[in-house]
């Protein structure tokens, strides 16, 4: 059958999602942190067909960042890569969780650049404050947010520093950390010594490798 109209939207987007797995077999799909010019986070229903697809296919998602429409050149001389592009990343992780999306499709494995971006510092915000106050008082639980966080993986991309590696390692299992470098905006070599430095032994094997392949299996040959 030959479309006579491109679709778009989630419609185009479940035709891709179904060629990139089926025909070319690729490992997982890439989404950015937000789309549109209304900010839609990963958490906005528009996207629910397309989670429902990718939690029956059990497929692996990788998330990158982009800036919000908002705080487009927010502080002068500071590019939005420095501080927003973190803060970004933490918004779609509440959007996800707090719009129910991510707990109603458990088979979705996340992954998030950067560590997250600036979750481990609002981290206390999501565990207490969220769950403790209107509107999602009595709708989430302080342990549902936290198996949310903590099934969440989440790559090394410029938190390979003791500061910022170690407060990822204190907020989630190892067994979530992947490896990851940015480049070429940094080198894998900056980062290899980072993540040595700080991990040892099985968990420095975990984050260097297996944890990607329980994810991606089809690499563990490569």
């Amino acid at each position: 059958m030959r479309l006579h109209a491109k679709p778009t939207g989630t419609e185009g987007s479940l035709v891709e999602i179904k060629y990139a797995l089926d025909t070319l077999k690729a490992d997982g799909v890439t989404l950015f942190t937000r789309y549109g010019d209304g900010n839609f986070y990963l958490g906005h229903k528009e996207f629910k067909p397309v989670w429902e697809e990718l939690n029956k296919r059990k497929a692996t998602v990788y998330t990158h960042p982009s800036g919000a429409n908002c705080c487009v050149n927010l502080v002068q001389g500071v590019p939005e890569s420095t501080v927003e592009f973190g803060a970004d990343t933490t918004r779609t992780i509440a959007s996800l969780i707090f719009s129910g999306m991510s707990l109603k499709y458990p088979d979705i494995n996340w992954i998030f650049s950067h560590g997250g971006g600036a979750l481990t510092a609002f981290a206390e915000r999501f565990l207490i404050q969220m769950v403790t106050t209107p509107p999602y008082k009595d709708k989430f639980t302080r342990a549902q947010v936290e198996g949310e966080l903590k099934r969440f993986f989440y790559d090394t991309a410029q938190i390979s520093n003791t500061v910022t590696i170690g407060a990822l390692a204190q907020l989630v299992p190892v067994s979530q950390i992947v490896y990851g470098t940015d480049y070429p905006y940094r080198t894998a070599a900056e980062h290899t010594a980072g993540l040595t430095a700080f991990f040892k032994g099985e968990d420095l094997k975990a984050v260097d490798r297996e944890n990607a392949l329980r994810i991606l299996p089809r690499l563990r040959g490569a």
